[in-house]
């Protein structure tokens, strides 16, 4: 019988893996990404770093100022479970956090910090952590690491690898700024030691610049692992070493199932290569499948080689060459020949990168995060499905992207793809896989070295069968005095699986007070910040939460403009007379003298303008800078990393070539006038978009073309003809703040455009179609009563409307009527043909006809419903080109 047991064996074995396969529907295909759902759990962190996911669904998260926070899964509440006093200047403080693999029982967690008593050195340390607080006294100093702390690159992940292993990655601890972008190695002996990587990265007797691998003792200190890059008792090297020639490897993980050891680098920020310096700045994603070399100081992306170059006489000297690299400086204590250099796995610039052009453009900061086992993790409900096996997913904080990167057999780079790219993610800085193979993401907030309002920690969760609802929460207003009534909304919520059929449960935050409602009415009672939480259940009892903030005990301003002039058009040189009001609930009459009012012209772009909320109304120079990310590093008045932009206003405002020297400055870099600090060059950006950038910027103290208007009086509109340019009019009052709540702006707005409109640029289209063929650009009306609209049109002043228009051979009429398609007629054309055409025109081509507008005070929305009794084909379409507004 004994025979017959293997094949039995084999087959129950296939017959189960099959199954087990069948239970897993997305094992090779790739799910929706409605199957995701992104779950806030907590926010409003002061600059987050990483985090450690207990089992019991618990997040640990640190804080560069020293806190240690712990997210509690079942309250939903973050408390303060420690704090250490840390040296938080430049990029040091509490940079990394990692649990022992054996937790569970012996509760130890370990920091790598700046100690606040130690002048020049990092530390990793084991503490305790018992009963949800970290125990000080329990500390435990692993290794210390001596630095320079004069500025950049601390590094500081931590990670255990499955052999019990620690790692940690440590950054070249120089600085960047005085080498033009390019690799810092100055050897000059009457310069500081930082300007030299040689002396760190490029250094095998030095610890920084570096991932380094130890075994922790349990009396303290370490052992050095059998592996390494250099074996123990090796001359002119560190053991503890096991990669080289890192810049700043921020974040990094290793392979449960191989030990690869997978980071992502940090780059230089050089924009241009140069032929004497060497290559433009390049972010990694490396692999290191052992011990070995990756290049920096001398070599970046895949090898690219930097040159010597000697910083006194301005002379290049040689390439360096990968196969041997060679560290001459005085300032290396280390072998002289380092070993051959690796290349990166991914690498890619600030521009489009021409292998990775799916990775973007834009500022970059490359981190990696864990290789996906399906089965390395629970049978739960929620783990990601078998498509994501053996995918690497890497992340980039600037960008606000995550990767997923599929590996040859080799190691060696196959290909990518955007994880969830219809959800935002702001500055992922750390993400983690959880027990029950969700995955949680730690996002920093949009400022750099900020206490940021959407800073936030989220867990993503898989739906393979039923999927959770997707749920949107909003508000009226979440702003105001106290008593503060705010009707909520669940607008957009649904369920993707019961045609929306879901049962809503709202928490206000105020006294254990709860609806049902779909969409309540809840009137808050005493000042105070309160966390309002909507939960969303479908038919099958699955959940999803989203939250929202309410501010209750001060009132936002009120602002209004009276503008004598038509309020949605200019019409050529005219003064109007204007008149602004303010008016606040704490602040009591307001001084008019502290209201801000701007007028300024801008060219181009009437349609990017971004409304924004009732609080801060953008213009279109700071969407770009939105856009751009260039809010990473420099506030509008805080100090970042650059100068606020408030202060770089106020410093041009009185220079009349200060736009050209900001255009330049802003795409080809430097340093100098506001400290060491280099800003990278900008190349990949459009000229015109930077020059309007740099308009928003001057405008903050010296508004473009007016500055410093009073709250009533006359503006001079002038004679300009462009049919993208428009007169952007805002007014502004910031209020003191009242009650502990932070003082809130309201800008009133009002936008002049043209008075001739494209058609093609109309808010929106009912039956209608936008057509662009050989550079002509209109609207074809495909159907009876279809319709375009343009909002917030004032009528006031005018008596015509003429429209360019093509009737081909459809017999129709075009209607207006205010506030909706079937709202109030003002005006219509006759019945048109191509016979009108010819009565009109005789020459084939567009026609113009005019309507009568009757005097009126109307200010809303306007509809163009076009009506014919005839079918309507792709070959008889009715044409729209432009709407002229006339007086």
């Amino acid at each position: 019988m004994r025979k017959y047991l293997l094949p039995f064996a084999v087959c129950s074995l296939i017959f189960w893996s099959c199954d087990k396969k069948q239970r897993d529907p997305f094992a090779t295909e790739k799910p929706d990404e409605s199957r995701f759902t992104k779950i806030p759990l907590a926010g409003n962190f002061n600059e987050p770093m990483e985090i450690e996911v207990l089992d019991n669904g618990d997040v640990l998260i640190i804080e560069r100022h020293g806190k240690l926070k712990l997210f509690q899964a079942e309250s939903g509440n973050t408390i303060v479970v420690g704090e250490l006093e840390v040296f938080p200047e430049r990029e040091d403080g509490l940079m990394g956090m990692a649990k022992d693999p054996d937790f569970n029982t012996n509760n130890w967690l370990y920091l790598y910090y700046a100690p606040a008593s130690e002048a020049a050195l990092n530390r990793i340390s084991r503490f305790d952590f018992v009963d949800n607080k970290l125990d000080l006294a329990s500390e435990v100093i692993i290794l210390d690491v001596d630095i320079y702390r004069g500025c950049c690159h601390s590094g500081g992940g931590l990670e255990f690898d499955a052999q019990g292993n620690l790692y940690l990655g440590i950054g070249d601890d120089s600085t960047p700024f005085e080498s033009s972008n390019f690799n810092p190695i100055d050897e000059r002996q009457d310069q500081p030691k930082n300007v030299d990587a040689q002396r760190s990265s490029g250094n095998t007797n030095d610890l920084r610049g570096a991932i380094l691998r130890i075994k922790p003792n349990r009396e303290g200190g370490y052992s050095i692992p059998e592996g390494n890059l250099f074996p123990l008792g090796t001359p002119k090297t560190r053991p503890e070493i096991y990669v080289k020639g890192n810049r700043n490897p921020f974040r990094f993980s290793i392979d449960s199932r191989n030990g690869n050891l997978y980071w992502g680098e940090v780059g230089p920020d050089g924009s241009e290569d140069k032929e004497g310096r060497g290559p433009k700045g390049y972010d990694e994603i490396n692999v290191a499948t052992g011990p070995g070399y990756y290049g920096w100081p001398y070599f970046v992306g895949n090898n690219s080689a930097y040159w010597k170059y000697d910083f006194a006489t301005g002379e290049s000297l040689f390439q360096f060459d990968p196969n041997e690299p060679k560290n001459t400086s005085p300032n290396n204590t280390g072998m002289g020949v380092l070993p051959v250099a690796k290349p990166a796995l991914i690498y890619y610039p600030y521009a489009e990168s021409e292998q990775f052009p799916m990775l973007g453009q834009g500022g970059r900061n490359a981190m990696a995060g864990q290789v996906y086992y399906r089965e390395d993790y629970e049978k739960s409900d929620v783990r990601f499905p078998g498509y994501y096996n053996e995918k690497l997913f890497i992340y980039d904080w600037m960008r606000n992207w995550i990767f997923t990167v599929s590996l040859t057999e080799d190691f060696e780079y196959d290909t990518m793809e955007q994880f969830m790219p219809e959800t935002h993610f702001e500055k992922p800085m750390d993400m983690q896989f959880a027990k029950d193979g969700s995955l949680y993401v730690l996002e920093y907030g949009t400022f750099w070295r900020a206490n940021n309002d959407d800073s936030g920690l989220y867990r993503i969760v898989f739906s393979e069968g039923n999927r959770r609802p997707d749920v949107k929460i909003s508000a009226d207003r979440t702003v105001g005095a106290a008593p503060f009534t705010v009707n909520f909304s669940s607008s957009g919520t649904n369920d993707p699986d019961t045609d929306d059929q879901v049962s809503f449960h709202w928490e206000f935050g105020e006294n254990g007070t709860t609806s049902t409602d779909t969409n309540p009415t809840y009137t808050y009672g005493a000042p105070g910040i309160y966390s309002v939480k909507l939960t969303a259940t479908d038919l099958k009892g699955e959940t999803s939460s989203s939250f929202l903030e309410v501010k209750v005990g001060n009132e936002a301003p009120t602002v209004s403009i009276d503008w004598q002039g038509n309020r949605s058009f200019y019409f050529g040189k005219e003064t109007i007379s204007y008149a602004v009001t303010a008016s606040d609930k704490e602040d009591g009459q307001i001084d008019p003298s502290q209201i801000n009012m701007t007028i300024a012209y801008l060219e181009g772009g009437y349609d990017l303008i971004e409304t924004g909320h009732q609080e801060e109304i953008l213009s279109v120079g700071e969407s770009y800078i939105n856009e751009a990310g260039c809010k990473a590093c420099h506030g509008i008045s805080n100090e970042s990393v650059g100068p606020d932009y408030t202060s770089v206003s106020e410093k041009y405002k009185n220079d009349p070539k200060a736009k050209i020297y900001l255009i330049d400055k802003v795409r080809n870099g430097g340093a100098g006038v506001w400290g060491e600090q280099i800003m990278p060059g900008h190349t990949h950006l459009d000229e015109i978009k930077i020059g309007q950038m740099i308009d928003f910027v001057l405008g903050i103290a010296n508004p473009t073309g007016v500055s410093g208007l009073p709250a009533s009086g006359k503006y001079q509109v002038e004679n300009v003809d462009d049919p993208e340019g428009f007169y952007l009019i805002q007014a502004s009052y910031e209020d003191r703040g009242a009650n502990g709540i932070p003082r809130i702006k309201t800008t009133g707005q009002l936008k002049l455009r043209n008075t001739a409109v494209s058609a093609y640029s109309a808010d929106h289209l009912e039956g209608a179609a936008r057509a662009n063929p050989e550079d002509e650009y209109f609207v074809q009306f495909t159907t009876s009563e279809s319709w375009l609209l343009l909002k917030d049109i004032d009528l006031n002043q005018i008596n015509k409307i003429t429209l360019s228009i093509l009737p081909a051979t459809t017999k129709g009429k075009i209607q207006v009527r205010t506030g909706s398609p079937d709202g109030r007629l003002i005006a219509e054309t006759a019945m048109l043909t191509n016979d009108s055409r010819l009565a009109s025109d005789p020459n084939e081509g567009w026609f113009d006809f005019s309507l009568t507008i009757p005097e009126t005070d109307y200010y809303g929305d306007l509809y163009f419903v076009y009506l014919t009794d005839e079918p309507i084909s792709i070959w008889n379409t009715f044409n729209l080109s432009t709407l002229k507004f006339g007086r």
